[in-house]
C-alpha cells in the first residue's frame, strides 16, 4: 500500500488568546467582540453564495465569520480573530472551493476572482503576503493537476520511480516556496510555504540547506509574533526536524557500516520493546498496518514462517504503522500473530521509522542476522521463503 504525500499545511492553528491583539477597534460582531480584520470579495458568478472564515485546529474546522455574495457576486466579511494564524476562505460547502490565508488582526483583505478561477487565481490586496499567495496558488493548481495523473498511473510504477517523479512535479513549488522564504522571512505567508521545504519524504534525499531556511523562519517569527500560539507550535516542529535529522545522520552511519538502527516502541499492553533485545536470533522486521490489504494477505505466510524456523533461532519483531491501539490489538488477534515481538508509536506514517529505514510503501520487511547486521529488505512471500530456507538449511 504506496504512501502518497501531498503539499499540505502540516500545522495545527491553536485557538487561543494572543499578545498580538490590537484593540484600537469600536465595530462589534454577533459575538460581542470587537471586529478586528475585514474581506472584501468581488467573485463575478458567485451570486448569492455564502463565504465562511475559518480556522484549523486540532479538532476541526472551526468558523470564524460568513457572508453572502450580492447578486454582484460582491461581500464583505467582518469578525474578530484572536492573533496571526493559518485561515482558509470557503466558498459555500464545497471542498475544492477553499483559498488559504494567513491572517493577523487589523487586516483588510481584498479578493478579486470569478467562479471557476477562485481556486487557480485569485487577486488579493491589502497585504505583503497577497502577491505571494496570488502566484502559489497558480503553482499550487498545477502540481495538484500533476499528482492527480502521477496516482493514475502508480500501480504500474516501481516505489522508487513513483517518488522520483512525485520530487519532479514537486520542484517547481520547492524552489518557489525556498526563494520568498529566504528573502522575506518574516512574511506571513511562509507559515503556509514552510511545509515545502520539511521532510516531507524522510531525510534521505531531503536538502539540509531547508534546514537553515526554516529556522531563518522561525527566528524572524519568534521576534514579529512574540506570544503568538501557531508560531510557538512553528518553532517546537522546526525543532523537533533537527533533532531527527540529527538522529537520522548517527543512525544512516549506523546502517552504510551494515548494522539496523535501534528501534524503540511500546508493545500493545503500553511496556517497551527494542529491537537490540532481540540480539542472538535472526529477526525480521516486518512494518504492516490493520488497515493495509496487502500486509494482511501476507500475515499468513509470516505465520508459517515463524512456526517452521521459531525454535532455530528466528523470530518476527511487527511494527504497526496504525494510530488505532483497538485496531491494531484486534489485527493481532485475528491473523494469529503469535509472536512476542509487537510494536508502534500509533503515528501512522508520522513514525521516524519511515525515513530511519527510507520505506515508502507496506509491507516492508527488512532481515538482521544474530548480530545486528541487515541481510535482506523488501523480502516476502516466495522469496522471503527462499532466504529463510537458504539460512536455517
Amino acid at each position: 500500500m504506496i504512501k502518497y504525500f501531498t503539499a499540505l499545511i502540516l500545522f495545527f492553528f491553536l485557538i487561543s488568546c494572543s499578545d498580538n491583539s490590537k484593540e484600537n477597534h469600536t465595530e462589534h460582531n454577533d459575538n460581542n467582540l470587537i471586529n478586528n480584520f475585514s474581506i472584501s470579495g468581488d467573485i463575478k458568478g458567485s451570486n448569492d453564495s455564502s463565504f465562511y472564515l475559518e480556522a484549523l485546529s486540532q479538532n476541526g474546522k472551526i468558523e470564524i465569520s460568513q457572508s453572502k455574495a450580492n447578486k454582484d457576486g460582491k461581500f464583505i466579511m467582518k469578525g474578530n480573530i484572536p492573533g496571526f494564524g493559518i485561515y482558509q476562505l470557503r466558498m459555500g460547502k464545497s471542498s475544492d472551493k477553499i483559498i488559504p490565508l494567513t491572517l493577523e488582526p487589523n487586516d483588510k483583505i481584498e479578493i478579486i476572482s470569478n467562479y471557476d478561477d477562485y481556486t487557480i487565481n485569485p487577486k488579493l490586496f491589502g497585504s505583503e503576503w497577497a502577491q505571494i499567495m496570488t502566484k502559489y496558488m497558480n503553482l499550487f493548481y498545477d502540481f495538484q493537476k500533476n499528482q492527480k495523473e502521477l496516482i493514475k498511473m502508480s500501480k504500474q510504477m516501481e516505489n522508487h520511480e513513483l517518488q522520483k517523479r512525485y520530487i519532479n512535479i514537486k520542484k517547481e513549488l520547492d524552489d518557489f516556496a525556498l526563494f520568498n522564504m529566504n528573502n522575506n522571512p518574516s512574511n506571513p505567508f511562509n507559515i503556509i510555504l514552510s511545509s515545502f521545504a520539511m521532510p516531507t519524504m524522510g531525510f534521505e534525499n531531503w536538502n539540509i540547506k531547508n534546514l537553515e531556511v526554516l529556522k531563518k523562519v522561525s527566528n524572524a517569527y519568534s521576534s514579529k509574533y512574540k506570544g503568538s500560539p501557531i508560531v510557538s507550535e512553528f518553532e517546537k516542529q522546526i525543532n523537533e526536524i533537527e533533532l531527527a535529522y540529527n538522529n537520522f545522520k548517527i543512525n544512516n552511519d549506523k546502517k552504510k557500516r551494515g548494522y539496523a538502527p535501534e528501534i524503540k516502541l511500546n508493545k500493545p499492553d503500553g511496556s517497551i520493546i527494542m529491537l537490540s533485545e532481540l540480539k542472538g536470533n535472526y529477526v525480521l522486521i516486518d512494518f504492516w498496518a490493520s488497515w493495509c490489504g496487502p500486509c494482511r494477505r501476507e500475515n499468513p505466510n509470516l505465520v508459517k514462517l515463524y512456526n517452521k524456523y521459531k525454535n532455530k533461532g528466528f523470530t518476527i519483531f511487527s511494527i504497526s504503522l496504525d494510530k488505532d491501539l483497538e485496531a491494531w490489538k484486534n489485527a493481532i488477534e485475528k491473523d494469529g500473530l503469535i509472536w512476542a515481538n509487537h510494536g508502534s508509536d500509533l503515528k501512522m506514517w508520522n513514525t521516524p521509522l519511515v525515513s530511519l529505514y527510507n520505506f515508502s510503501s507496506i509491507p516492508y520487511t527488512v532481515l538482521v542476522d544474530k548480530n545486528g547486521m541487515i541481510l535482506a529488505t523488501g523480502l516476502r512471500g516466495q522469496k522471503l521463503e527462499e532466504k529463510l530456507n537458504e539460512i536455517f538449511n
